[in-house]
């Protein structure tokens, strides 16, 4: 190895030599952390999957302008947020909100696309609500994103309390 080193996208960025024939070339390595469950809204729970978030970003960005470098930043941002967060299990409904308020800032067509298949849409006038709150939204991406973590929190929260004194009479 001839040298290594931090990327901003939390991998180690290594320039290696062939042992065998002298070639140099560069290798990537980053750490995979993510441990998280995704609940449905079944109540089923599945292995949290990069490349499954990735490959819905993906088709909701088909012929817009969205570069793959993008995606793969979108998706590094969400599960940083998820990371901060320190919670084991999400629920998919959470990832999705996440994703959405990532991409209304990025590109309003993937926006809506994403919205439509997450938010199963049924009707034009589901598009025209979505439209219209996306139209009349003047919130950043951060500022929704930490929103709807802290909504989350409470809820979570709020789920706990009611589970622990659920069955106590006073």
């Amino acid at each position: 190895m001839l040298e290594s080193r931090l990327t901003n996208d939390n991998s180690v960025r290594r320039r290696r030599e062939c042992e065998s024939c002298g070639k140099r070339f560069t290798t990537y390595e980053k750490l995979e952390v993510i441990q998280f469950l995704v609940v449905k809204r079944s109540g089923t729970r599945d292995t949290y999957s990069r490349e499954k978030l990735r490959a819905g970003i993906s088709r909701a960005c088909v012929k817009t302008n969205v570069s793959a470098e993008q995606i793969d930043n979108l998706v590094d941002s969400v599960e940083n947020e998820l990371i901060a967060a320190g919670r084991r299990e999400i629920s998919s409904s959470l990832l999705g909100e996440l994703v959405l308020s990532k991409l209304s800032g990025l590109d309003q067509v993937a926006y809506v696309r994403f919205a439509s298949v997450y938010r199963a849409f049924q009707s034009v006038d589901d598009f025209i609500a979505e439209l219209n709150q996306l139209k009349d939204s003047l919130k950043d991406s951060e500022t929704r994103s930490k929103q709807i973590l802290e909504r989350a929190e409470l809820e979570e929260r709020m789920s706990k309390n009611a589970t622990m004194g659920g069955g106590k009479s006073r």
